[in-house]
């Protein structure tokens, strides 16, 4: 195929004109798929018009499979495509031919796109891409039900020949199914296919292509169609009598036979109820149905009886629930079969008169005390004697006995209803086989438990609760029972009964309420209150008994919240942890060294400090504990003492703390009252004292055995004016209270006297 440039001409006469086109004209290129050929296959020829045919024009191609699948010939523009070609893998390519200058690659024309387009032939066969298939269709179906489509496809180009048009066919499955050409529709094509009879069809079916002539390529897949069941059949007894037997002593529940109808359909369609219609043995069998087997179960009603009656019949009946509308013509579903019962004979056991038996009696009843008497019989015509036995698995502790020949119940020891109020025993009664009858002993009460408190939790009550108010009320329980219209009563224990504290009300109901009849308690006075209460339960006879309230007082806030009741002291948790405990350690360490800091200043403060100085007297008390004999005794001291301290004892004592030892003056001569002015020596020593600059401020006292000559006051000695007979009265000692009961006691009393011997200190 070429390419050509065209020129057209037109405009007025005489004039030439010139439409300038594209350089390129060309047209679709087609290719044939799957050539195999050993040359490779020429696709077309570009040609521009401006190629003179020197070679001076190169052309290029490029696009989708240039220079792999198509090549180009650069001078004169043949195009070749050098692989086999798949439709079905790419049905076209894009290619962009350009003429350019050989020696300068400069474009001549500009760049123009074609397309290379793979022609298609039938090299596909038809594929079902979802097979194989499964269907299904009820059974009895009319003929052309639907029954599924199946769709086959072509890979090869639908728009080009016969090559991908399709025809069905059917090639396994007639005369049962059939399938449309042009479709694929599958379709019953026989009347009442059962399922019963077969149920699953195997259906092959093929597709092929060149609208189904000769040479088309084809393929295959199989159906599987499965019948579905509707209810077509009846269910049906495969017996019309059936036989059964029972024997007398069978008991009510147990089963006599069973029966089942057989029905070919399926789920629901197959499910048979059955139901007895008649016979003269309805009222003594029942008809139940099994779950599992779905079989009719004949089970005894009532006990039969061989001397009474010895043959039953029955008439059963088998349906369907579910019956389909369709198929009602082909009716009925359902069938009829009769049951003939044949009864056994059979030693029977003894019967007890009554199915069960009840007795009472009084608790704390002695030994062989009669309960009651079971009795049974035999039914057979021999009539043979029957014997009673309790088993022992009913009565462990074997509190009864049963005479074997009556059947009389006794006591074996004491019953206490508290302990067990019912007791159910067993009584068997036997012949060559044993029948046994419950019986059901009723320990009868008797009052012979006193009451109790319901409760036994403390009462806890602010110390701050108004008189009158309500703190508690209590209630009582009794392990007897209650006779009608009895009930408990309150009152308090007569050692209480007068009490200041508490106070309670019967409130007639069985129950007390306790008031507090005053205010003012204190935990700190008395945490804990003791109320012993008597209750009386006005049984017969009346049982009483004291229980103790236990009332605590706890502190409160302003909303009677209660804050603590807790008056044992704060135990700390025994789990410490170790740092807990290291610190502690540390504590009492600390407080360790603390203590015996303290006591080493302590013991430095007491020691004296020495004063050397002979004039460093004038704050010291002397002290000094030997007797003397009064006002007159000038034995007693020496002013020499005062003026020098040092002659004394070698050294002077601190004044300013209390001295720990005492030193005892000398005894020696009384100096004259006139040898030394005691007025000169007190100045001298203020003198000094004030001119001092060393001296601290010590608060001083100065002790002085000698009165001075001439003075006004006189004596200041009190042990003077009792060795005399003074006129002072010292009585209002006594009202000065206990601190001076011992000054009241010596100088109070007139007849008292001071002998020698007594100690006594002059100030």
């Amino acid at each position: 195929m070429s390419l050509h440039r065209h020129r057209q001409r037109g405009g007025k006469e005489g004039q030439v004109l010139y439409r300038s086109k594209r350089g390129w004209v060309w047209n679709q290129f087609f290719v044939i798929e799957e050539y195999t050929g050993p040359d490779p296959v020429l696709v077309g020829r570009l040609h521009s018009d401006v190629d003179s045919g020197n070679g001076n024009i190169k052309y290029i191609l490029s696009g989708e499979g240039a220079g792999t699948i198509f090549v180009i010939d650069d001078k004169t523009g043949n195009i070749h495509a050098t692989k086999t070609l798949d439709r079905e893998e790419q049905a076209q390519y894009t290619l962009t031919a350009q003429a350019v200058d050989r020696d300068t690659n400069k474009p001549l024309e500009p760049p123009s796109e074609f397309i290379v387009k793979v022609q298609d032939i039938n090299d596909n066969p038809p594929e079902f891409l979802h097979g194989p298939y499964y269907a299904r269709v009820p059974e009895m179906s009319n003929v052309g039900t639907s029954v599924m489509q199946v769709t086959a496809t072509d890979a090869d180009d639908p728009t080009y020949g016969n090559s991908a048009r399709l025809v069905y066919s059917i090639l396994q499955g007639q005369p049962y199914f059939s399938v449309e050409p042009q479709t694929g529709i599958i379709r019953t094509a026989l009347p009442n296919m059962d399922r019963e009879a077969r149920q699953e069809y195997d259906v092959v079916i093929q597709a092929k292509d060149m609208g189904g002539h000769m040479g088309g390529l084809s393929g295959t897949t199989e159906v599987k169609i499965t019948l579905t069941d509707v209810n077509d059949n009846p269910p049906k007894f495969p017996q019309s009598v059936y036989p059964m037997s029972v024997s007398e002593d069978k008991v009510p529940g147990e089963e006599v036979g069973r029966l089942k109808a057989k029905d070919p359909d399926l789920g629901d369609n197959g499910l048979v109820n059955y139901r007895l219609v008649d016979g003269d043995g309805m009222n003594m069998f029942e008809l139940s149905v099994d779950s599992e087997t779905r079989e009719a179960v004949i089970k005894l009603k009532k006990m039969v009886d061989f001397e009474t009656k010895r043959s039953y019949t029955l008439k059963v009946e088998g349906s369907n629930p579910h019956v389909d509308p369709q198929f009602l013509a082909w009716g009925p579903y359902k069938d009829e079969a009769t049951i003939k019962i044949s009864v056994e004979d059979a030693d029977e056991p003894p019967v007890f008169v009554a199915p069960s038996y009840t007795f009472e009696v009084e608790e704390n009843a002695p030994e062989g005390t009669l309960v009651g008497r079971v009795h049974a019989k035999d039914t057979d015509v021999a009539n043979n004697p029957v014997r009673y036995m309790i088993p022992r698995y009913t009565d462990v502790e074997q509190f009864f006995a049963i005479n074997t020949e009556d059947g009389m119940i006794t006591t074996m020891r004491p019953l206490d209803r508290e302990t067990q109020n019912w007791h159910n025993i067993s009584v068997s009664a036997t012949e060559i086989a044993s029948l046994g009858v419950r019986v059901n002993i009723k320990v009868k009460d008797v009052n012979d438990n006193p009451p109790e408190f319901a409760t036994n939790n403390e009462v806890l009550m602010c110390e701050s609760v108004a008189p009158g108010k309500v703190i508690e009320t209590v209630s009582a329980v009794d392990k007897d029972e209650m006779a009608h219209r009895q009930h408990f009563t309150f009152s308090l224990a007569p050692e209480v009964a007068h009490n200041n504290n508490f106070s309670l009300k019967d409130n007639r109901d069985s129950t007390a309420s306790i008031y507090v009849l005053r205010k003012g308690f204190s935990r700190l006075t008395q945490d804990v209150y003791y109320l012993p209460i008597e209750i009386n339960d006005n049984g017969f006879p009346a049982m009483s008994s004291t229980n103790t309230l236990t009332i605590r007082v706890c502190s409160c806030d302003s909303k009677n919240t209660i804050l603590s009741c807790n008056v044992e002291p704060y135990v700390l948790p025994a789990g410490l942890s170790t740092g807990a405990l290291i610190a502690i350690l540390a504590c009492i360490v600390i407080l360790l060294a603390i203590v015996v800091l303290f006591v080493a200043l302590r013991r430095q403060k007491k020691e004296p400090l020495i004063v050397f100085e002979e004039e460093d007297i004038r704050e010291n008390i002397i002290t000094y504990d030997d007797e003397g004999g009064g006002e007159e005794d000038t034995e007693a001291f020496d002013i020499a003492t005062l003026q020098n301290p040092d002659g004394a004892n070698g050294f002077l004592p601190r004044k300013d703390i209390k001295p720990e030892l005492q030193y005892p003056l000398r005894p020696g001569g009384r100096p004259a009252a006139n040898s030394v002015d005691v007025d000169d020596f007190i100045k001298t020593r203020i003198a000094e004292a004030d001119s001092d600059p060393t001296a601290p401020p010590y608060d001083s006292i100065q002790i002085y055995g000698y009165e001075g000559r001439g003075s006004l006051a006189g004596s200041l000695s009190s042990l003077e004016s009792v060795t005399t007979e003074s006129d002072l009265d010292y009585d209002y000692l006594q009202s000065w209270g206990p601190r001076f009961k011992k000054l009241a006691d010596l100088y109070g009393t007139k007849d008292c006297s001071i002998h020698d011997g007594d100690d006594g200190e002059d100030s």
